[in-house]
């Protein structure tokens, strides 16, 4: 099912795909939510960029399902709302105030309207180049609401001093969190080498437990985002 909000801060309609577990209508549970950037690409292939995620027909099959958020993505503002940095030549970028949306206005809609298990600890959130990178930065500025974070093909590159936003931030609230960093060689050594760092600073100075994924033949695409979904999804739920 999908539905529209209004993201009132950003001045437009948003459309939100959620995903409900096939128990969810006759059982009592309560569910995880993950949330996810570039929700076009996750669901359905006719509105996908380059083929979709299949996201449900993948949770259809495991035994521990949950929500899943998609958050359409800004269409040719992608990249101002997916970066909290302000990078010479690309203008104003919306990403930390995209994240105060999420957090402050769409996250307590879906614990309002849905059996969520609202606490950090079953709050996750990723997404994949862009989305990667923005999904980091939602755990590294909001730690005490997201526990688990999805790192795939991070755009790192954008960020002039990473290293060092990452070590004037992290505190004490990261060493509970969980965060599962992905790469493909064949999307060029400078992605991994940033990939490779921000894993080691997470675990290093915030305390985080780390999973380092480098995949030989994977490539910045959605079939190999779709490929690792998987084994993010399941280390991420772990109890």
């Amino acid at each position: 099912m999908y539905t529209s909000v209004v993201l009132t801060e950003l001045k437009m309609s948003r459309r939100i795909w959620i995903y409900l577990p096939d128990d969810y209508a006759y059982s009592e549970k309560r569910y995880p939510v993950l949330y996810m950037q570039d929700g076009q690409n996750l669901f359905d292939v006719s509105t996908s960029f380059s083929g979709e995620w299949n996201i449900d027909e993948y949770l259809d099959t495991v035994d521990d399902p949950c929500i899943v958020i998609g958050i359409d993505n800004a269409g040719d503002t992608r990249i101002n709302e997916y970066n909290p940095d302000d990078p010479a030549g690309y203008g104003r970028m919306n990403g930390k105030t995209y994240l105060e949306v999420l957090v402050k206005l769409l996250k307590p809609y879906v614990d309002d309207h849905f059996r969520t298990m609202p606490d950090q600890s079953n709050t996750f959130i990723a997404g994949s180049s862009m989305g990667g990178l923005i999904s980091f930065y939602a755990g590294l500025l909001h730690p005490d609401v997201f526990g688990g974070i999805g790192v795939l093909s991070p755009s790192f590159w954008l960020i002039p001093d990473l290293a060092g936003d990452i070590r004037g931030r992290v505190s004490s609230l990261h060493k509970h969190q969980r965060y599962f960093f992905y790469g493909g060689m064949k999307e060029g050594l400078n992605l991994i080498d940033g990939i490779q760092d921000a894993a080691k600073l997470m675990e290093e100075c915030g305390g985080s437990e780390v999973k380092l994924v480098i995949e030989e033949k994977g490539k910045h695409s959605e079939s190999s985002w779709r490929k690792i979904f998987p084994v993010f999804y399941q280390w991420v739920l772990k109890r």
